[in-house]
């Protein structure tokens, strides 16, 4: 198997409030950890001037030993851009409390008119309850908090104690459900369903133009000479990929001919946005990375991971039965971590569903670091039996 001596990554993050800056320095760290457990080096350059999407090198290597010339002694480096889309995540956070719970019941209200709760809960149970959650806990909050200003109401007392009986509730609300509820990340998952509907619908101008732009400049990207080129993406970015990618074979059907492209969704979300009965034209993008013989697509789930549709084939269930299926990778967090690390985060859904783009503790099938910026080609995690590093 040849090694790859330069590769090309275009990497689409999650829904988080990281810019390409902080990714960049997650993914310093992740690496090194990654590079501990598996016994090689790496170099994480500096961002590169004025990159747009923020882009930078890493350098990995592993010596062979004094007197050998065997496989041991190689170097791979990788072009990586970070194709985030803090902006959005920034500017659907930045509205007050109250517009912020409006807009979150609003996409609540859209997702289950287009039929996307009924999708979720048919083809992944798990997941449609972790749409449910926030929604059905600041209900709940709600309830509770028109409960308590009514309460003089309901006790046959003076419609004038609710003069502090609606205090009283309002304070309720602020000072102990909403400290309460960003243990659970509500009110970014409610920012995170409203960008779900903008991706699905397509009907929101500032959403379009931007993935028209990142289309520009991922196209700029995939001029550099490479060995291969990764496109990963993880959750929410796997849309965000998949509009991006689906662009370009829209503009430029042949655009990957002659290129070794490798489609790796992490944890994916696309039929989160995909299962909307309006998402016609992302429907219609995955359908065309499926069918585009360049690219190999690997789809990472995992059981532990409520965040994503295990076992679902997204391109078949995406209407394109007839179509390549992506290859399905099963990972376990518990694998990558040790039991003291595991037991930590465990409980923490969101946590155990970033681990697919953060470091390990131990050597495991599936690691991040490895895929984007090792020797091996990144379809090597399609086959769990086979090695990571060079023999």
């Amino acid at each position: 198997m040849k090694l790859i001596e330069k590769r090309v990554v275009l990497h689409f993050p999650g829904f988080e409030p990281l810019d390409g800056a902080a990714h960049r320095a997650r993914y310093e760290r992740s690496a090194k950890q990654s590079a501990a457990v598996w016994g090689y080096s790496v170099e994480v350059g500096a961002p590169a001037a004025g990159s747009d999407p923020r882009s930078f090198e890493v350098t990995t290597g592993g010596d062979a030993a004094p007197g050998e010339t065997g496989s041991r002694g190689w170097q791979t480096k990788s072009r990586i851009h970070m194709v985030d889309h803090d902006m959005f995540v920034r500017r659907l956070r930045s509205g007050n409390t109250l517009s912020q719970i409006i807009a979150g019941f609003r996409s609540c209200a859209q997702i289950m008119f287009e039929g996307g709760m009924r999708g979720y809960f048919r083809h992944a149970w798990r997941f449609g309850l972790f749409f449910l959650f926030p929604f059905l806990l600041t209900a709940l909050a709600i309830a509770l908090t028109a409960q308590i200003a009514v309460l003089p109401y309901g006790l046959g007392f003076s419609p004038w104690h609710m003069l502090w009986s609606g205090p009283l509730a309002l304070c309720f609300f602020i000072f102990a459900f909403l400290p309460f509820s960003e243990r659970f990340h509500t009110l970014h998952l409610f920012a995170d369903w409203e960008m779900a509907v903008a991706l699905g619908r397509m009907d929101r101008a500032d959403f379009n133009d931007w993935l028209e732009d990142r289309a520009t400049a991922v196209r700029e990207a995939l001029t550099e000479e490479a060995d291969e080129y990764v496109i990963s993406s993880h959750s929410m970015g796997s849309n965000v990929a998949a509009h991006v990618i689906g662009i370009l074979l829209e503009r430029e059907p042949e655009i990957f001919t002659g290129k070794r492209v490798v489609f790796a969704t992490l944890g994916s979300a696309i039929l989160q946005c995909a299962l909307l009965s309006s998402a016609r034209v992302l429907r219609a993008r995955v359908g065309l990375i499926a069918r585009c013989p360049e690219i190999s697509w690997l789809d990472v789930q995992c059981l532990t991971d409520s965040i994503n549709f295990y076992k679902v084939p997204v391109v078949a269930v995406s209407g394109h039965a007839d179509a390549p299926p992506a290859k399905m990778i099963l990972i376990r967090v518990k694998q990558m971590l040790t039991r003291e690390h595991y037991r930590k985060i465990r409980k923490d859904q969101l946590r155990v569903h970033r681990q697919y783009v953060l470091g390990p503790d131990l050597q495991a099938a599936f690691d991040f670091t490895l895929m984007t910026s090792g020797p091996m080609p990144a379809s090597v995690f399609a086959y769990p039996e086979k090695g990571r590093l060079p023999a």
